[in-house]
């Protein structure tokens, strides 16, 4: 007698837990979804672009790039980093800039040096093999470097930003000595879609 008792207490805690188990499953899959804001890309590609720093790898539409260095710029309450990289081909073509700002939202954009005639970074507008860019921003900014970035440790960066079709643009930056004076230097760039670049920390991160 007392063994069937003992199955039977069993048999019915195993149908509670069952019960139970069944109720627990039925009440997640009724919560309602918790809100995620659309355009949020910290998943859309593999690391977050935010974190770059020297010593970490990228790899973008097939191409594998290192960071050697970065440029942190601060301008009033408005920060955004730049990121030399290399990709060590022995011409130096690989050579190249990446910018990560959020402004509110995430925006990477890829540079290359622009080598054609000179452009005026003071004009409203510039066209360059028949893009036409207009100028969106302009200002100086406080900055950190770290790594090999061909600047000194601390600084102050001229810029001036245009902006062109289908998220590209053209920017010019000069790096500023005591006397307020410096060079010049454009790039062109293009935007980088969410989930194309996937970054690879280094060793030591």
């Amino acid at each position: 007698m007392a063994y069937v008792l003992s199955f039977v207490v069993i048999a019915l805690m195993a149908a509670l837990i069952v019960l139970l188990l069944r109720r627990q499953r039925a009440a997640q899959e009724a919560r309602p979804a918790l809100p995620r804001d659309p355009f949020d890309s910290s998943d859309a590609a593999s690391g977050d672009p935010r974190t770059l720093r020297a010593g970490d790898m990228v790899e973008y539409l097939g191409e594998r790039m290192f960071v050697r260095g970065s440029i942190r710029l601060k301008e009033g309450g408005f920060t955004w980093d730049e990121h030399f990289l290399d990709a060590l081909n022995e011409d130096g073509s690989g050579r190249r800039w990446i910018s990560v700002e959020e402004d509110p939202d995430l925006e990477v954009m890829m540079w290359t040096p622009y080598e054609g005639p000179d452009l005026s970074p003071s004009a409203r507008t510039l066209t360059v093999d028949g893009v036409t860019y207009r100028r969106s921003e302009h200002g100086i900014a406080d900055y950190t470097s770290e790594g090999t970035t061909g600047v000194g440790a601390t600084g102050r960066v001229e810029y001036a930003d245009f902006e062109g079709p289908g998220n590209r643009g053209l920017a010019f930056e000069r790096y500023l000595g005591d006397d307020g004076s410096g060079s010049w230097e454009a790039s062109l760039g293009e935007r980088i879609p969410n989930g194309t670049l996937t970054v690879y920390p280094g060793s030591d991160a």
